[in-house]
């Protein structure tokens, strides 16, 4: 049984090298971050991290191109909260001291010390919109698909004592 094109375009696209967001956070996975102070999130962007991306493939002798481009990341930040970012992120820098994020961060409200192996285990989905269409026609249409990957991030909670 022959493929119609829009099945033709979908395994055009498994074909595709997406991946989840490369992350970077800050503070850094190897250190650890303070409960209320901000968190910054974002991923390396690469054209498999975030795009474009495009290439043709044959399938089954259908000839499919198919470009894909990241629309936004979804980071579910191991606490409860789940936040949607428009755009790959910012990179952290240290000559931004304590600031926020100009556009994806976060502040956690108490310690990772209750969770397993006490950190917060962050979860980036990045949503990807795939234009396809059959090579020498008119024929196209839109496939939205995600990639995902982790992290950990420790959050440590500061006591102050005054006598």
């Amino acid at each position: 049984m022959a493929l119609t094109p829009a099945q033709a375009a979908e395994q055009a696209v498994s074909f595709l090298p997406l991946r989840g967001p490369e992350i970077g956070v800050a503070p850094s996975t190897d250190g650890q971050g303070l409960v209320g102070l901000p968190v910054w999130l974002w991923t390396e962007v690469t054209p498999e991290t975030w795009g474009p991306l495009e290439q043709t493939t044959a399938v089954t002798g259908i000839a499919v191109t198919v470009r894909a481009e990241a629309t936004s990341i979804t980071w579910e930040l191991g606490d409860g909260t789940v936040i949607t970012c428009n755009g790959p992120g910012t990179p952290y820098d240290a000559s931004y001291g304590n600031a926020e994020s100009p556009d994806c961060g976060h502040r956690y409200t108490k310690s990772s010390r209750s969770q397993a192996d006490g950190v917060y285990t962050v979860t980036g989905t990045t949503h990807w919109n795939v234009v396809w269409q059959i090579v020498g026609t008119a024929e196209t249409g839109v496939i939205a698909t995600t990639a995902q990957s982790e992290t950990q991030i420790r959050i440590d909670e500061l006591q102050v004592v005054s006598q």
